[in-house]
């Protein structure tokens, strides 16, 4: 497997991730509107979210730096 493609399939990977997390954090923020979901489910919810949309954004430009 190259670095090219190794890069290629964690992006999709993370991408998928952070699907996920963002349809966790819609219906945990909407729980939390309804005082169904505590505020620590919230701020849970939004970490994993922002620390999923770093690790996307870094393979990202990992794929762009292995193309040249």
């Amino acid at each position: 497997m190259t670095p090219k493609s190794a890069a290629l399939l964690a992006l999709i990977g993370a991408l998928l991730l952070t699907i996920l997390m963002a349809l966790d954090f819609v219906r945990t923020f909407s729980g939390f509107l309804g005082d169904v979901v505590p505020l620590m489910s919230l701020l849970r919810s939004l970490v994993y979210l922002l620390a999923s949309l770093s690790i996307t954004v870094f393979f990202f430009a990992f794929n762009k730096a292995q193309s040249r």
